[in-house]
């Protein structure tokens, strides 16, 4: 077995951090490809729609890729292109052109997101020390991070184009280098004859899975409208607007850190009954509100709310009896992922039917119901 170095870790730790410095920065100028493209919600929602669907192809592709090339090659060939595909946001020719963008950027998106989730469980299971709440911890600390210098550039007058490529750069160059400290494919553990195809979940694990969904698609949701939610309903300037995914990212990731302590200390199913009691009163908070700074309060609530909901639920899916550890977390992320990536269409439609507020309220529909089947984590339930 591989001896797992400080600089390994590392290295694991940087790509999440990178994931979510780019995702981020995404989130910060969804307000300006809506603006440079001239949509409506519908429209930006039907694009972002196209990010889901990329990410369903990767989905299904990217077990069978990283079986056969390894975490440490895909990480690099996807995080690069993620990166550099951010700078494109608002230089393509028109709307189609967008959608078939944002579709490679779904794709690369959830590749990359397979690989760094395959090489941080392989980190775990070669030091035998539980690392992954704070991997998370580490891509929340990055959507903080992109969040917040979004907000600090964009104040400081640098044009949404510069601001794009700067992130691109320094994103490429981190990834492109961190990669190089990954586990080589010899010491993950996979094998030409293994089974990497994808498969549906079923029974429990597929209960497991919408639960996870749910989260993800509420945390999709913030991460996707939270920003244009301050800008265009409650008024703020986009450089104060920015501060609404800062504050989510930030608070979340502090949640995750502490994440391993707290599911020592509580049951799953106490844990996730108020971690979703909390996120929905506090996304109630955020849209009755009309004072921005409460409504940041608000995001920060939603941020811990939701930061533990995957752990649990993932836990809960290792525990199912005949099935494989491995084979239940990764079945249930599928449909989780999906979940991320569907979610901020169905903000997005909803906000064309009625308004942005109203459609967010599925947000607190989704919490609630997350703490409502907190006894789907019991393992016997599973």
């Amino acid at each position: 077995m591989m001896v797992v170095t400080a600089s390994t870790r590392w290295a694991s730790r940087a790509q999440f951090f990178s994931s979510g410095f780019i995702f981020a920065t995404w989130g910060v100028h969804v307000p300006t490809v809506k603006a440079h493209y001239g949509l409506d919600e519908a429209q930006l929602g039907i694009a972002l729609l196209a990010a889901g669907a990329g990410a369903m192809f990767g989905l299904t592709s990217a077990g069978r890729w990283i079986g056969r090339h390894g975490p440490r090659r895909i990480a690099a060939l996807s995080g690069c292109v993620y990166a550099l595909l951010l700078a494109g946001l608002i230089a393509m020719p028109g709307y189609f052109a967008l959608m078939g963008l944002l579709a490679a950027f779904g794709l690369v998106t959830s590749v990359f997101d397979v690989a760094i989730n395959t090489e941080a469980a392989q980190l775990e299971m070669q030091s035998g020390k539980p690392l992954m709440s704070g991997m998370h911890g580490m891509f929340s600390l990055g959507g903080m991070a992109g969040a917040a210098s979004g907000s600090a550039v964009l104040a400081a007058g640098m044009s949404a184009q510069a601001h794009l490529l700067l992130v691109a750069a320094v994103m490429l160059l981190l990834v492109a280098l961190s990669s190089t400290r990954m586990l080589p494919k010899a010491a993950t553990g996979n094998t030409a004859g293994a089974d990497h195809s994808f498969r549906l979940p079923r029974g429990p694990l597929a209960v497991l899975g919408v639960l996870a969904a749910l989260g993800l698609i509420a945390e999709g949701a913030i991460y996707d409208w939270s920003v244009l939610y301050m800008q265009q309903e409650l008024g703020s300037p986009q450089k104060q607007a920015a501060l609404a995914y800062a504050a989510f990212s930030a608070a979340m990731a502090a949640a995750r850190f502490g994440g391993d302590a707290m599911r020592a200390r509580f049951t799953p199913i106490a844990l996730l009954r108020g971690s979703g009691a909390l996120a929905a009163a506090s996304m109630t908070l955020v849209l009755l509100t009309d004072l921005p700074w409460l409504a940041l309060v608000g995001f920060a609530g939603v941020g811990v709310g939701f930061a533990n909901v995957v752990p649990i639920l993932f836990g809960a899916s290792a525990r199912v009896p005949g099935v494989e550890p491995a084979s239940g977390i990764a079945s249930v992320s599928a449909v989780a992922y999906l979940g991320f990536m569907a979610g901020p269409a169905v903000i997005g439609l909803l906000a064309r039917a009625s308004s942005l507020t109203a459609a967010l309220y599925v947000v607190v529909i989704f919490a609630a119901a997350l703490a409502a089947s907190a006894r789907f984590t019991r393992s016997e339930a599973a």
